[in-house]
């Protein structure tokens, strides 16, 4: 098993473009929030109502809590806020679609493709291919590289 900051290392050899990087700023946090929000599209059981910790997206980030927790306590705490605003936002969106379900997916699924085909941009200006085409736990490595910029700069050891 890796450590985080091996995973970290490795993730960064495909991200030293300025212009890579800063879509990988706008689009990493967009792709993940937008995952989510498919999560939170699946409807619940009947009888259940949805509210933002109540939903099939709550129940995944408890599995991606594990993976974080499991690379570093510190990373697991630092994605604890990250992932209730993703959260929220969706049922956010969730409200403002007047609690329909499709609506939220489709939102989420535009966003998604749009953040998709930048980041294919961004490769492209690179000249190197996405890091999860070799190893697919670099879609999770993509959040905690941008955060870690974020707690270096705060001090934080992760």
């Amino acid at each position: 098993m890796r450590t985080l900051q091996q995973l970290l290392d490795k993730y960064g050899e495909s991200h030293q473009n300025k212009t890579n990087k800063l879509i990988h700023w706008i689009c990493v946090p967009a792709i993940f929030f937008s995952i989510v929000g498919f999560f939170f599209a699946i409807p619940l059981p009947q009888g259940m109502e949805k509210a933002m910790l109540v939903s099939w997206a709550t129940v995944i980030m408890l599995v991606v809590y594990v993976y974080y927790l499991r690379l570093s306590p510190t990373m697991f705490f630092a994605f604890i806020g990250w992932g209730l605003f993703c959260l929220w936002g969706n049922y956010m969106v969730y409200e403002y679609f007047d609690h329909r379900n499709l609506l939220v997916f489709y939102f989420n699924l535009g966003v998604f493709v749009v953040a998709w085909i930048f980041q294919f941009v961004g490769h492209k200006i690179e000249g190197k291919k996405p890091s999860f085409l070799e190893d697919l736990q670099f879609l999770l490595i993509g959040p905690a590289w941008l955060l870690h910029f974020i707690m270096k700069r705060l001090g934080v050891k992760y």
